[in-house]
């Protein structure tokens, strides 16, 4: 009986507890549920339901005619919530055939079965956000919404679809390193990494639910905020141009199995970078562009220099063309250090123009180190004045140093100022170079490389670049002057004359120079030596227009000399320009017979108005074709003859010779804004005849 009890009291003990605990749990779920319940749902809210951010579309990159070089194409990720609370299982039971045999259709990658089966399981399981596909592009969207359930949109068909920018170049490979790329862990590359604030926009939020998969699901509740659209960026770079240079540098490239080169082409005027072309060499032997080598690759120039260090003795009023220098047998020495010169035997003594000219080493580090001996620092500083030392601060990222060294440097010697004088002992960009040639083109001028003309937002103007100029005047007309005299000797008698051509006249200089490297000094591979062929000038002659650089670095065919490497691929660029370039060639001067003529002469324009003027006059007129809507004049001895004035619909048109009341009309009329100086007729306008037309930019007029 004892035992009876004890076992009795054991039980109660542990229902006791057994409901005690009971009551606890209970307590809990209380507390939880109810007292604690708004706290813990807004956790569970909070982890599994929240804001996340949606990327803006990011704008759109232009070439100077409006080709697009880089945009953003929506491509869409198609889902299906199979639990949607307005779709039946009789009205899906009813459709998932047709939908599953529509998919098929559309998508022929899976079968009919295969998307019925996969929908049915979807069903089956109640998925809120099962796949359908990914990538699918916006003509395939519009058809996929007319498909049976999904037509019945997201709250009552399930169907759902998430946007997703891909980013392409509609050129490929064209201006690739230029154009360039932004990516998560890298650094940022060309214009899509310097204008990355700009193209990017504003990121948006949308409500969003954590469903199984760690997969956020898009609600349709609580709004959100819409992304806003990155800006569009008007870029400098002609696609015509940047193709030939690519295709030039690509074709000589082959043909001497160089390493790598570079083009780079840029209107003297403004600075404006019309292209640029950079190419390597893979190990199976071909070219692709994997570095921005005129950007970037600071090297030693070697004769391109030479100007350089001419125009400092010239603007320190040491040398004149006219001065003469030995150079011997083609070799001269300064300590232990021989020079040479590319054509044994030497030239005799020669003029520092012809030095120039047939690019001899001899003749210049002579005549250099002759003048500055006494004072190597005067042509360290001399050369600093005109900008040679300093980076042009372009907004691409990885812009190479220039080395210009000081006469206290640790690494500055005797042999110093003959090796500078040539272009060895100093560092500097093809850009860098291209800038400072652009200069000499430009009168001295020397104005920053532009990329980038216009940023816009939905076609708005939202921001100008114009031409940034870096230095005013490097030296003096009389410099500039002797400067080009040189230039152009190169190709009409001197180095580069295989450059020659009886349409137009191009003016520049070749150079040929040994690359260092930091295993072997000048060794490229053993014994064998590397070189650099480099050419770079401007043209036409008359009124340069562009400038030009082209290096190729390493060619293994025996040739190594500027203007059998370099310059075929500037002529082969030149050329193309020229001949694309309406503003280039001259432009045919009315031959009006003012002196002897006493009709009145009158400006190009409204030819209804014409007509009534000299109609009033007694004036006779005579004419080709039918009556123009605008006509240019040309005043004869007895008569006016009218000719019809071509007003292109998406060209800039030519308004010199017309007032600045009808040059207004037209110009405004086609959206664009103008400025003008002066009184009388409309003689120069900034922006050239026949130009691709781009609403709402500025076009100057100056008249007399």
């Amino acid at each position: 009986m004892k035992d009876k009890q004890i076992i009795f009291s054991r039980v109660y003990l542990v229902y006791g507890m057994i409901c005690l605990f009971a009551m606890i749990i209970l307590g809990q779920v209380v507390n939880v549920q109810i007292i604690q319940g708004d706290k813990w749902r807004a956790k569970e809210e909070a982890l599994t339901r929240n804001y996340r951010e949606i990327d803006a579309v990011r704008g759109n990159i232009y070439a100077s005619d409006e080709s697009l070089l880089a945009t953003s194409i929506p491509k869409y990720e198609v889902r299906f919530d199979a639990k949607t609370d307005a779709l039946t299982d009789t009205y899906f039971n009813e459709n998932v055939d047709s939908l599953a045999i529509k998919l098929a259709e559309l998508f022929p990658e899976n079968s009919k079965m295969e998307y019925l089966t996969d929908l049915k399981m979807a069903r089956a399981k109640g998925k809120r956000y099962h796949l359908i596909k990914r990538n699918v592009k916006f003509t395939e969207l519009k058809i996929l919404k007319e498909f049976p359930i999904f037509r019945k949109g997201k709250y009552k068909g399930g169907f759902i679809h998430v946007q997703q920018n891909k980013r392409v170049r509609p050129f490929k490979i064209l201006a690739a390193r230029t154009i360039g790329y932004e990516r998560e862990g890298s650094k940022p590359v060309g214009l899509e990494g310097a204008y990355s604030k700009e193209l990017s926009g504003v990121k948006g939020e949308r409500w969003m639910q954590k469903i199984s998969g760690g997969v956020w699901m898009p609600l349709g509740e609580n709004g959100g905020k819409e992304p806003e659209d990155g800006s569009d960026i008007y870029t400098t770079i002609d696609v015509n141009i940047q193709d030939v240079a690519e295709n030039a540098l690509l074709n000589q490239l082959e043909t001497h199995e160089a390493d790598h080169g570079c083009v780079a082409i840029m209107e003297v005027s403004t600075g404006d970078v019309k292209a640029i072309a950079n190419l390597k060499r893979n190990k199976n032997g071909t070219y692709y562009e994997s570095y921005n080598y005129a950007v970037g690759e600071s090297t030693e120039p070697g004769s391109t220099f030479k100007l350089a260090s001419l125009m400092a003795a010239f603007e320190d009023g040491y040398l004149d063309l006219d001065d003469m220098v030995d150079t011997e047998d083609g070799t001269t020495k300064f300590y232990d250090h021989i020079m040479k010169d590319s054509h044994i035997g030497g030239y005799g003594v020669i003029s520092i123009k012809e030095a120039f000219i047939k690019s001899s080493n001899t003749a210049v580090s002579k005549s250099i180190n002759r003048v500055y001996a006494g004072n190597p620092q005067g042509f360290v500083d001399r050369l600093c004045k005109m900008n040679l030392n300093k980076k042009l601060g372009i907004e691409i990222a990885g812009e190479g140093s220039p080395l210009i060294k000081s006469a206290d440097d640790e690494f500055w010697s005797g042999i110093s100022v003959p090796q500078m004088s040539i272009g060895y002992e100093v560092h500097m960009t093809p850009l860098q170079i291209l800038t400072f040639y652009n200069a000499v083109a430009n009168d001295g001028k020397m104005v920053k490389p532009r990329f980038v003309t216009e940023i816009r937002q939905s076609g708005k103007l939202v921001k100008q670049f114009d031409t940034e100029v870096i230095n005013n005047s490097i030296c003096s007309k009389r410099t500039i002057k002797m400067a080009k005299e040189m230039l152009e000797g190169v190709v009409e008698s001197g180095t580069a004359r295989n450059l020659k051509n009886s349409r137009y006249k191009i003016a520049g200089k070749t150079g040929t120079a040994q690359i260092a490297n930091a295993k072997d000094g000048y060794k490229g591979n053993g014994s064998k030596v590397s070189h650099q062929a480099s050419f770079v000038g401007y043209f036409p002659v008359e009124n340069p227009k562009y400038t030009c650089i082209v290096v190729v670095n390493a060619p293994t065919k025996n040739v190594i000399y500027g203007n059998l490497v370099a310059g075929p691929i500037f002529k082969e660029v030149a050329d193309k320009v020229y001949a694309s370039s309406i503003q280039i060639h001259d432009q045919l001067e009315k031959k009006e017979h003012l002196a002897v003529s006493r009709i009145p002469y009158a400006k190009d324009g409204s030819y209804e108005d014409l007509s009534k003027v000299y109609a009033a006059l007694d004036i006779k007129t005579s004419q080709d074709g039918v009556n123009p809507e605008w006509a240019k004049v040309s005043t004869g001895e007895k008569e006016v003859k009218v000719y019809k004035k071509r007003i292109p619909e998406i060209y800039v048109p030519d308004v010199t010779g017309m007032s600045i009341k009808d040059a207004l009309y037209i110009l405004e009329n086609k959206g664009m804004s103008v400025q003008f100086s002066g009184n009388g007729v409309v003689k120069k306008q900034s922006i050239s005849p026949g130009e691709k037309m781009i609403k709402g930019k500025n076009i100057i007029l100056e008249l007399v």
